[in-house]
């Protein structure tokens, strides 16, 4: 997420972290490092320079707090003035609501209403999702797919061109529902016909919740249709997409904050899995690759009810090739390996190229778990030459690569029976005195 400007600041942070002697000059040094991190993800030049002269002041006039020294202190400065200028979050209610969703062509925003129905599905609520886009064609089809993957009923009319009339139909069926949520049409530009339009489905759904849902890649852009939407409707609040693939995300929040528009979510992904509480701490901790432990444990915990698929009974039972293969499909679920490296905090410079050979690694693994016969899939001690050569026809890959996985396999096995008599690897131990400090 942000990966430019994250790495960025890490650098800036890091400087400031590992010196010997805390100056002015090294201030004003780590101040412009700041400063071009910042411009480059897009963030408004005023408010970066307005952010600079809040840290150079405070770094150089603040008394120090008690239990902090003048590094601990500055670093704290930055991490507070950063804080800042990424906005607010707002938790969503979980109870009976009605939900609009507007935004512009190009932003995810029927991928975002699935993604959104899945949410609240996931919190025990029953949703159901409205189809109003009688502009975009197979706007309801889209819908209706993406219904399917996260198994949420999808309402609408696919022959009718009136918008309001869609909505009235649909509302009648939703008795019975808990979240109403309503993915409206956009256009290229915000203009007079979607805002008419967007003013009339509002008067008529009454929401209780109205979110702009907006691309990050359009920067500061963002702020300004915020600012009309806001004017249109009344917003309650912003989720903004596409996160993972853009340096302009750090503009979008940016511009967001300064118009007073809090962050409910974003998207992380084009998964309907892939879309995540905003929550500022957690956010910049990430970005500046302190690790986010909470998010990471509740994605854990989340894929495990989903896989069918329980870490404490792996140590209970004998480890084999079926587990190894359930693992991998479980890290699968976690989405990028970038991402859960970046919770973790660790490892946060990886090379892309090389987190991507990770990833198709554990792909072809996958394919040649599929390969085994069950019998070798329980014991792979049986496996000879012969028998791994079939292996690799059958999977596509290259008999080198299945002796790659059965060789991970036995350092996965080992590592589990080292849990197993209760010796925690030195690597792990401070992942798991993280984890405890975030509680």
């Amino acid at each position: 997420m942000l990966g430019k400007l994250g790495d960025s600041l890490r650098g800036a942070v890091n400087k400031l972290a590992g010196s010997l002697f805390l100056d002015k000059k090294l201030t004003e040094e780590v101040v412009k490092e700041i400063q071009r991190a910042l411009i480059s993800g897009d963030v408004n030049v005023k408010l970066v320079f307005e952010l600079s002269n809040k840290i150079k002041e405070r770094a150089l006039n603040e008394n120090l707090p008690p239990g902090l020294d003048k590094k601990q202190h500055v670093v704290r400065i930055v991490y507070d003035e950063l804080l800042a200028i990424f906005g607010k979050g707002k938790t969503p209610e979980i109870k009976k609501q009605k939900i609009l969703l507007l935004g512009l062509y190009g932003s995810g925003k029927t991928t975002t209403t699935a993604k959104v129905a899945r949410y609240f599905k996931k919190k025990g609520m029953k949703p159901v999702m409205i189809g109003t886009d009688t502009w975009r064609p197979a706007a309801f089809e889209q819908l209706r797919q993406m219904g399917e993957k996260v198994n949420v009923e999808v309402y609408g009319n696919p022959a009718s061109k009136d918008p309001v009339a869609i909505l009235k139909e649909s509302l009648a069926k939703c008795a019975d529902k808990d979240v109403i949520i309503v993915d409206s049409a956009g256009r290229d530009s915000v203009e007079e016909g979607l805002l008419a339009e967007i003013k009339a489905l509002n008067a008529e759904l009454k929401p209780d919740e109205k979110w702009l849902v907006l691309s990050g890649d359009i920067g500061q852009k963002a702020g300004e249709i915020a600012r009309v939407f806001n004017e249109i409707v009344g917003l309650t609040g912003v989720i903004i997409t596409k996160m993972e693939g853009t340096a302009k995300g750090g503009g979008a929040l940016s511009a967001v904050a300064q118009v007073n528009q809090p962050v409910i979510f974003i998207g992380t992904g084009e998964k309907v899995e892939d879309l995540e509480e905003f929550d500022p701490n957690r956010f910049l901790q990430r970005l500046l690759g302190f690790g986010d432990i909470k998010s990471l444990l509740e994605k854990v915990q989340e894929v495990a009810q989903e896989e069918e698929f329980d870490p404490e009974q792996m140590l209970k039972e004998q480890y084999t090739v079926e587990t190894f293969y359930k693992q991998l499909q479980a890290q699968k679920k976690m989405g990028p390996l970038k991402n859960v490296i970046q919770m973790m905090g660790l490892g946060v410079n990886m090379p892309d190229d090389v987190l991507k050979a990770s990833e198709e690694r554990m792909t072809k693994y996958k394919f040649i778990i599929e390969s085994m016969s069950k019998k070798e899939r329980q014991d792979p001690d049986i496996l000879s030459a012969v028998r791994i050569e079939r292996i690799a026809k059958g999977s596509g890959t290259k008999t080198s690569e299945v002796k790659h996985m059965i060789d991970d396999y036995n350092k996965s096995k080992k590592l589990i029976n080292m849990f197993k008599k209760g010796k925690m690897p030195r690597q792990f131990r401070r992942l798991m005195g993280a984890m405890e400090k975030k509680g």
